[in-house]
């Protein structure tokens, strides 16, 4: 019969001849043992297939290297990335990564809560749905560190890591404009949610310092993704419109608007010009090449881990708070119109069209 007995220290003990100490402390980095020593305790371990049970060990030093982290869905590509990029740093500090999918709801949100909590965990990262979120969460946020990404608060009295949503949605609109486009409608914003408040807030505000009419289609969905915007851009393409260019609330939803105007027979740039929000990696495929605005996910995922492990380490109190500014990326969905230029500069001197 196979043993399914896990192995132990004092089984590493007594095949090294050594005492349950000593193997303690070549396990656990400590001092007082010998190079070699810890050498030959470590080789042994390889062999017989020996893993630490860090369960038990939380209980003796009180940490488990463990964190928790909460996104709405991993099938969505800019979780899915930033999931990887917090994965990749969390390991490199010495933390393992446990990863959950809320799907988008407030309730599972707090549940997962509880769920890590038993689990042990550290301390724990949320991408949560929305700034309601909060309200079930409250009492477990309480008792545990935990750093929000992205900007669904209703206060700041929260630890969080975002990009500024409003000034890139700012800047993507001033990018259409200075294309020449005068007819621009946003589309994907979600109510509830302070990220797509933000980048709704940032697009009227350039346009209404433009003297532009504006326009907003929202996506009454719990979440964005692909086939939402496949349906809204469906909607909006297929009967008369008057814009010539459309600013989607994130790349997923851009994708769908793609999707939308392919089977319509509408061509982007030429017939319609497209940009997007995130910079996921499908957007720098060949035959998508999206115009967007680009969230530093490395660097987002780099500041929420150390901010965590921060607050975990140094028991730290209060609250951080990092805002990361956007950048414009250039492809190939923006069509100039002609005498664009010229009459852009117009503006931005004189403060109106002449």
């Amino acid at each position: 019969m196979i043993s399914t007995k896990r192995l132990t220290i004092r089984d590493i003990a007594k095949i090294s001849g050594v005492s349950y100490a000593t193997v303690s402390r070549a396990l656990t980095g400590s001092p007082g043992i010998n190079s070699e020593t810890r050498k030959q305790i470590l080789g042994i371990c390889d062999q017989v297939g020996y893993t630490t049970n860090y369960m038990a060990r939380s209980l003796v030093v009180r940490k488990s290297k463990l964190l928790g982290f909460i996104v709405g869905s991993i099938d969505n590509p800019y979780m899915a990335q930033l999931a990887f990029q917090v994965e990749l740093y969390a390991r490199q500090r010495g933390y393992s990564l446990i990863l959950c999918n809320s799907m988008h709801q407030e309730q599972h949100e707090a549940e997962l809560f509880s769920l890590l909590m038993g689990r042990q965990v550290d301390g724990i990262i949320i991408t949560p749905t929305n700034a309601e979120s909060y309200e079930l969460m409250d009492k477990y946020v309480e008792q545990i560190p935990t750093v929000v990404i992205g900007d669904n608060l209703k206060d700041e009295r929260r630890s969080y890591v975002t990009v500024d949503n409003y000034q890139g949605a700012e800047l993507g609109t001033e990018y259409l404009i200075s294309m020449g486009h005068r007819s621009i409608v946003y589309i994907g914003h979600r109510q509830g949610s302070k990220t797509h408040q933000h980048r709704t807030e940032g697009y009227l505000n350039a346009c209404k310092k433009h003297g532009l009419k504006t326009a907003v289609i929202s996506n009454a969905a719990p979440s964005s993704s692909i086939e939402h915007g496949y349906t809204l851009g469906k909607n909006l393409l297929s009967g008369p419109h008057p814009y010539t260019a459309i600013f989607a609330g994130n790349d997923t939803t851009a994708l769908g608007v793609m999707k939308a105007a392919d089977e319509l027979g509408i061509r982007i740039p030429e017939d319609i010009s497209l940009i997007g929000f995130d910079n996921i990696s499908y957007s720098m495929l060949p035959r998508i090449n999206l115009t967007t605005i680009e969230q530093p996910l490395r660097t987002m995922a780099v500041s929420a881990v150390d901010m965590l492990i921060h607050n975990i380490e140094e028991s730290a109190a209060g609250y951080s708070h990092i805002v990361l500014t956007p950048t414009l990326v250039k492809r190939g969905t923006c069509r100039l119109i002609t005498g664009a230029g010229e009459e852009y500069q117009k503006e931005n001197l004189h403060g109106q069209t002449i």
